[in-house]
């Protein structure tokens, strides 16, 4: 996961706020080990239903090696936002991509491809209703 989806609203290039747990409440959505990339080290975050953010300063290399560990040879979902999924296409490390596209920008938007270099995608899956369009793209060496 991306520092700024963990940290909740408008990026947060500083130090960590004391205290900060995430805009989930007590109870986040994962129920497993979410590894969050920073520059900025903090203890691991036990929170309730399973989950506990994990903070890897390493880079995407050392969060996606301890994330595989973690599942024990089960899938691994990359989230955040548009810089995470850049990092992680340019380096190829994703095998699959899932876009969930709402008709609302939120701030001025990122683009999400910039810099990626050359990226091809085949399409698996589309689905969605009036609010969300859900695309699946298989990354194509």
């Amino acid at each position: 996961m991306g520092r700024n989806m963990f940290a909740g609203p408008g990026p947060g290039p500083g130090p960590w706020e004391a205290g900060w747990r995430g805009w989930w409440g007590e109870e986040p959505p994962y129920h497993a080990p979410v590894f969050v990339l920073t520059h900025h080290p903090r203890r691991p975050l036990q929170m309730q239903g399973g989950t506990t953010f994990i903070f890897v300063g390493g880079g995407i290399e050392s969060a996606l090696d301890q994330a595989r560990e973690a599942a024990g040879g089960k899938g691994v979902a990359i989230a955040g936002g548009a810089e995470t999924a850049r990092q992680y296409l340019s380096a190829g490390l994703i095998d699959e991509m899932r876009l969930h596209i709402a008709p609302l920008l939120l701030g001025a938007g990122e683009r999400l491809l910039d810099g990626v270099g050359t990226l091809r995608l085949g399409p698996l899956e589309v689905s969605g209703t009036r609010l969300v369009t859900h695309i699946r793209y298989a990354v194509l060496r």
